[in-house]
């Protein structure tokens, strides 16, 4: 995440070292650190050789991997910029525009500014903004920045559960939602949905923007769909007919199916809980 002196993203330096979990780095500047697959990964603005020995002679560990890289090759090239859908402008918080969202993307998976993300995001203003759909309560699978569950929040939610199972997501999440002043209302939590999956029950709209071989786990499993409305994405078009073979089509139906570019996004209703 930015801290000062660091306004913006610039140079990224990464250095992947086989340790488990790593005590706290206190280095100015330091972006984030990853703990995922039994791999520490950790982010900086500047290069940092002399203090990875240092910790990898500390905690008897290798350097496995180290890049140096641009920020937009970190995001596959991808723009980092404002953009607006519906009645609401999203910025980074490095652009000085007029934003209703404000956001540090940091060095996450789920910036907030994928074309995935922004239909999401379109979908879930219009369900959350029609009166006679009634959404009350989200849950946010595969969080990112937070952005789909603070929009949530600010548009009539009182009850939002957003998700990650990155340790770094959810601080992220977390620091973004003080950043929209939603922090009491958003709910961040760091889960393994494979293992512990909230109780979908409690929510009107669940948004999954995860993975094909995530999602593919979750639909087998009858928990998942126990919500009145899903907002589902994180697929591309030749991923479709596996997933479609493996959600229950006798308990849903479909509402809309988008796309972006190459990606898929779905809604669909649970035929037992959501009647229009």
């Amino acid at each position: 995440m930015l801290q000062p002196p660091y306004t913006h993203y610039d140079r990224l330096y990464v250095y992947h070292l086989d340790l488990k979990a790593i005590p706290e780095v206190n280095d100015p500047d330091l972006i984030g650190v990853w703990i995922e697959d039994d791999m520490a990964v950790l982010f900086f603005h500047l290069p940092k050789e002399d203090l990875v020995a240092s910790i990898c002679r500390q905690y008897n560990c290798n350097l496995v991997y180290h890049a140096d890289m641009d920020y937009r090759d970190w995001e596959s090239g991808q723009e980092i910029s404002s953009f607006t859908t519906g009645n609401i402008t999203v910025a980074p918080v490095w652009e000085n525009v007029p934003a209703d969202i404000r956001l540090d993307p940091s060095v996450i998976f789920g910036t907030g500014f994928h074309p995935t993300t922004r239909i999401c995001l379109d979908l879930l203003l219009t369900y959350c903004t029609t009166p006679e759909i009634k959404i009350s309560s989200v849950l946010d699978l595969g969080t990112g920045t937070g952005l789909l569950g603070i929009a949530a929040a600010m548009h009539g939610a009182t009850k939002v559960t957003a998700v990650d199972n990155n340790p770094l997501a959810c601080q992220v999440a977390q620091a973004n939602c003080r950043l929209n002043t939603v922090e009491d209302r958003v709910d961040v939590r760091q889960l393994d949905l494979r293992t512990n999956l909230p109780d979908t029950g409690q929510y009107n709209l669940v948004v999954a923007n995860l993975y094909k071989g995530l999602l593919e786990e979750l639909f087998d499993n009858p928990s998942f769909w126990q919500a009145d409305l899903y907002i589902l994405s994180g697929f591309i078009h030749s991923m479709e007919a596996d997933l479609l073979a493996a959600f229950p089509t006798e308990s849903l139906r479909f509402l809309d199916r988008k796309r972006a570019d190459k990606w898929c996004v779905w809604v669909l209703a649970n035929k037992e809980r959501y009647v229009s």
